[in-house]
């Protein structure tokens, strides 16, 4: 049995055992389920896919019209 105390601001660590049981790592959410007898489970929460969107920033750059101008100077220098 693992048991930990809850800071005046309702927090609480959870026990390395624990987390290594439910799989889980920092930023990761924790849904509370209270059943009806009483008893709490800790379940991971998946993450919908919606949550992700804008979390990766694309490579591509977008091409200015000074590229475009360079671009079309070396296209027409060539043979």
């Amino acid at each position: 049995m693992e048991i930990t105390t809850m800071t005046s601001k309702g927090q609480i660590t959870i026990p390395a055992p624990v987390r290594r049981a439910l799989g889980v790592r920092p930023g990761d959410r924790i849904e509370f389920k209270l059943r009806a007898d009483g008893v709490v489970e800790l379940v991971p929460h998946a993450r919908d896919i919606r949550e992700l969107f804008g979390v990766l920033v694309p490579a591509v750059r977008g091409v200015t019209l000074a590229d475009m101008d360079r671009a079309v100077r070396e296209g027409a220098s060539r043979p």
